[in-house]
């Protein structure tokens, strides 16, 4: 619609105001940054509905979505598995790390993800990389995510929302990468994962 369409009103300055204060009042909400993976299936579509439900989750409001990426599996012979699409999500919660957890396993689940192999292919996977400047060896749930630092397919989509991120204890997501190196994690331009309205 173009803007000159007279049945479009402009959102009122003071309703503008009042949504941001009602996101703020997620009394004290942490940021997080959540990495979504999928390699089975209609991955887009699975993609996108991890970035809808965890947006319908309460205490939770997705702030950013990456670029989609397409990855080579981890851990495997190569072609031995579809090639994964790969996202990052940052969210903004009030939810502490370990409900967080709970709702990422939940989405999964919702998914039909099966837990039967190490590096196995999934239909979908949801993780935490990182929450607020948490640092924690909870077996759990490490924070920051324990491998995150080494993998391109979460740096390169995190710099992209992010170009001055942190790890925590781990420092520069620009300097990790560069160490890491951006070689498997091809942009699909052509796909894009939307921001819930």
């Amino acid at each position: 619609m173009s803007s000159s369409d007279p049945t479009v009103q402009p959102v009122p300055a003071s309703v503008v105001e009042r949504v941001d204060a009602a996101d703020v009042t997620l009394s004290n909400p942490k940021w997080a940054v959540i990495s979504l993976g999928s390699n089975l299936g209609n991955r887009l579509e699975t993609l996108q509905g991890a970035v809808d439900a965890l947006e319908d989750t309460p205490g939770l409001r997705v702030k950013a979505v990456s670029p989609v990426y397409e990855t080579e599996p981890w851990g495997v012979d190569p072609g031995a598995q579809p090639s994964y699409f790969n996202a990052v999500v940052l969210v903004k919660t009030t939810l502490p790390p370990s409900s967080l957890l709970e709702r990422g396993h939940a989405i999964e689940e919702a998914f039909e993800r099966v837990r039967d192999e190490r590096w196995g292919p999934r239909t979908l996977d949801v993780d935490i990389v990182s929450y607020q400047d948490v640092v924690s060896d909870d077996p759990a749930l490490t924070l920051p995510h324990p491998r995150a630092h080494q993998r391109a397919f979460v740096l390169v989509p995190w710099h992209d929302l992010d170009p001055g991120a942190e790890v925590p204890g781990l420092g520069a997501v620009s300097r990790l990468l560069a160490e890491v190196g951006r070689e498997g994690v091809q942009v699909r331009a052509d796909l894009e994962l939307r921001l819930p309205e």
